[in-house]
């Protein structure tokens, strides 16, 4: 599987599934001939690396401790890969906390997870404070503008990756249509979309199980779950997890900025499947319609951002958390308080990774093994692609018309555009980019930098 190290194209059969593979129980793996302090070099270097979105980062996971370290065998890795694509949040970066993890213990599995996301978290840091400063400077605005229009393909990439492991029943095709419909023309949350379809599929499935194609597997050979350390070690990472949160209520109160911060992003990280397009559905709804703490201009930037740096796409939310507190800062400095909010999301987003991991890792097996939860899965899966379809569409309204307005009555919600402000550049421009990267495809990379300098040709011209 050489090829899995050259290019995201090709990463989706990663995500095809090899439920099917045996391996030793997880709880138990470790590579007893390394410890913690030899891989640290590795992981931030891994770290400073990972761009490209989630494809190109397992591939380069799979790239330094399959091929060229031989750490772990090849169908270890796709079951760990496996396991963590169960969970909500980065399955990237859960994949990086497994194997640091399987390598050296929680200590190894804590280096991995940290180092992995914070080469991008200060990045992304930086690239916040100057946004806030200079953002609205039209040489600036001109590069987001190019930024945004390939973004778009990496969008329509997402949706084409996860639809290709969703749609492997009867019953997906209508569970995404369904979906997408719901957050085009509603005011239903995600959340709400999410639980109603692992809650049907769950009851449906012993009735149907041709349905959603998942019938019940042996779980005999399984070894037993200590629930009395499963338990205390679940404990401690939630105590960990809302430490910040208790802090902040007890400091600023529960009314201050900083704290609906947290909590907000503590519930999105817990739904988070289908990584960082999926829960931008869930951002858009929340943090720009309902909350007011940003445009939809500056969600669009954010997410562009988010792709320009190394690690998870999901670092978008860190880009929202600064501004919601820069712009809510009393008592504080803004600039103090956006920094807080900005390491407050990175915590509450990303610290539940450990708790999945270490806590997690033994009832995995359970829940493959489960018809009932696997056909839950299958039909949340099913959702996110849907979901992330929405994103598309939303995304590429406020991207080719400078003015999109919602009619809302009851439930219902209709976004409208202005064909006045329709904007020819950006279809043009969102057109080459798409070029580049399905039909020459080029790195990543190479497609965001072209896109970007045309974006600031065009401004420079006085086009946009």
């Amino acid at each position: 599987m050489s090829h899995l190290g050259n290019s995201g194209y090709e990463i989706h059969e990663f995500y095809q599934g090899e439920s099917g593979v045996d391996v030793e129980d997880l709880t138990q793996s470790r590579h007893a001939a390394f410890v913690a302090e030899p891989l640290v070099k590795t992981w931030f270097k891994i770290g400073c690396l990972s761009f490209g979105g989630a494809a190109a980062q397992i591939a380069l996971l799979h790239r330094e401790f399959v091929e060229e370290r031989r750490l772990i065998d090849e169908r270890s890795f796709l079951h760990a890969l496996n396991l963590c694509m169960l969970l909500p949040g980065p399955e990237a970066q859960q994949l990086a906390t497994y194997l640091g993890w399987r390598f050296s213990g929680v200590r190894g599995g804590l280096l991995a997870g940290i180092l992995f996301v914070l080469p991008g978290a200060l990045v992304m840091l930086g690239l916040s404070v100057l946004y806030v400063y200079l953002g609205t400077h039209p040489s600036v605005v001109s590069l987001f503008f190019g930024l945004k229009c390939a973004v778009l393909s990496l969008i329509i990439h997402a949706v084409m990756r996860i639809a290709k492991r969703a749609f492997t029943n009867k019953i997906s095709f209508l569970f995404a249509f369904l979906a997408f419909l719901a957050m085009a023309l509603t005011k239903i949350p995600f959340p709400i979309l999410i639980l109603t379809a692992a809650l049907l599929a769950y009851y449906i499935n012993p009735i149907w199980p041709s349905l959603f194609g998942v019938r019940e597997t042996s779980s005999h050979s399984l070894e037993p779950i200590n629930w009395i350390a499963l338990s205390r070690r679940s404990l401690l990472w939630l105590v960990i997890w809302f430490s910040p949160l208790i802090v902040i209520a007890l400091s600023l109160g529960v009314e201050h900025r900083l704290f609906d911060i947290g909590l907000f992003f503590a519930k999105l990280a817990s739904l988070s499947f289908g990584g960082a397009y999926a829960l931008l559905a869930w951002l858009a709804q929340t943090a720009v319609e309902t909350k007011s703490w940003l445009s939809s201009f500056e969600m669009a930037d954010g997410l562009g951002l988010a792709e320009t740096t190394p690690g998870p796409t999901i670092l978008v939310t860190q880009f929202v958390g600064f501004l919601a507190a820069y712009r809510a800062a009393d008592p504080l400095s803004p600039l103090f308080a956006a920094m807080l909010g900005s390491l407050l999301t990175l915590w509450m987003t990303f610290a539940p990774s450990f708790l999945f991991i270490f806590a997690g890792a033994p009832l995995f097996e359970r829940i493959k093994a489960n018809h009932r939860l696997a056909a839950s899965l299958q039909a949340i899966t099913a959702i996110v692609v849907g979901v992330i379809a929405w994103v598309g569409l939303w995304f590429a309204l406020h991207l080719f018309f400078s003015a999109v307005t919602t009619y809302e009555t009851g439930f219902v919600r209709i976004p409208l555009v202005s064909w006045a402000s329709f904007q020819l550049e950006a279809v043009l421009l969102s057109a080459f980019a798409a070029l580049m990267f399905f039909l020459l495809r080029w790195p990543l990379w190479a497609v965001l930098m072209i896109t970007i300098f045309a974006g600031w040709g065009l401004g420079y011209m006085d086009l946009i």
